[in-house]
């Protein structure tokens, strides 16, 4: 496919400063454009190759101002990062989708198949599973009886739907993701631990996506609820009874434990731990590697550390901790020199 500037202006309501049929059908970064190519620049530190790329347009800030003469297309708008983003949609909607039931696959009669669905050489879909219009099922997809599926999801090979969980539309789930696994509950005795069954769901809403060897486990009772827009990068564990807010992102190797209610729009970065059958507030931001014991009542925080705290009152803490040995060592001395003082002040 090859779109000119123009019609690419028009797309996403910028404005050429250039040639307006220079024409492109790939995408490249800045740093690495080829002829033909689409590149975009947003970072002040990458102008030096506003002025070298071989880009054929890029995608600029309104208010951009070039230093040095530019040879390639300019198309200004607001946000070159969103535009970008929404042409790459667009390109990617275009291309034609697979459609069709693989001799290969195993879809049990009961099962309930929407139209234009596509199901790879051995995916399964059990008894009385539902897959909506336009859903494809990759290679190894297990969908288990009674689950159901939204239209217009996708599911990479080897993702995983447990028995009566719950997809909704425009989901997608990568390799190894896995919904409806049972939630981690056992009951001490004197033999060992003794299974609590798992006999609840999990269910994802509309727009949620779900990274690589991520995890979703169903709920004791009820459902562990993941909310419209969630967006789930690779190795993440939420456990059972989780509700996980609208619009939230949970970053890698997030962990969040059972029964724990997370408010929308939040982020949690790479590696923070949550506490089970607490809440956190809405629009919250944890840094990587917060590890957090108890709620989070008020809405708008970022934070930072184990409990986690400001950033810049973790930051001045840090600072601390590194001379920490040294000041343990001043104090014992200066203990020393107390009692050596109050014996000398008895005598």
């Amino acid at each position: 496919m090859e779109f000119t500037a123009q019609q690419i202006a028009q797309f996403i309501g910028g404005t050429v400063d250039g040639n307006a049929e220079a024409r492109v059908s790939t995408f490249a970064k800045i740093e690495e454009g080829v002829e033909g190519a689409l590149s975009f620049y947003y970072d002040p530190k990458f102008e030096p190759y506003v002025y070298q790329t071989q880009s054929t347009i890029l995608l600029v800030p309104t208010a951009f101002q070039p230093a040095q003469p530019v040879k390639t297309t300019l198309i200004r708008v607001d946000d070159p990062r969103m535009a970008v983003a929404h042409l790459m949609t667009l390109v990617e909607g275009m291309k034609p989708k697979r459609t069709g039931i693989s001799p290969q696959a195993s879809v049990a009669a009961s099962a309930k198949i929407g139209a234009n669905v596509y199901i790879a050489p051995f995916a399964v879909v059990e008894e009385g599973a539902e897959i909506g219009s336009g859903t494809q099922l990759y290679s190894h997809v297990t969908v288990c009886a009674g689950a159901k599926i939204g239209s217009d999801s996708i599911l990479y090979p080897n993702a995983t739907v447990y028995p009566d969980c719950i997809v909704g539309d425009r989901c997608i789930l990568h390799s190894g993701a896995v919904v409806g696994a049972d939630g981690f509950g056992f009951a001490p005795n004197a033999e060992g631990y003794e299974k609590i069954p798992q006999i609840g769901i999990a269910e994802l809403e509309d727009d949620v996506e779900l990274g690589a060897n991520s995890c979703v486990d169903r709920a004791v009772m009820g459902k562990t609820i993941v909310h419209r827009g969630v967006k789930i990068d690779n190795l993440v564990q939420i456990g059972h009874n989780v509700e996980v807010g609208s619009n939230t992102v949970l970053c890698a190797q997030v962990g969040i434990a059972g029964s724990t209610k997370v408010g929308e729009w939040c982020t949690f970065t790479g590696q923070v731990g949550v506490a089970g059958h607490i809440s956190i507030a809405d629009h919250t931001t944890l840094g990587a590697q917060s590890g957090v014991p108890g709620s989070i009542r008020k809405p708008g925080q970022t934070l930072l550390g184990s409990p986690p705290i400001d950033p810049k009152v973790f930051a001045r803490s840090s600072v601390v901790f590194k001379t920490l040995p040294e000041m343990a060592a001043q104090l014992r001395e200066l203990q020393k020199e107390i009692e050596t003082m109050k014996l000398k002040l008895e005598d």
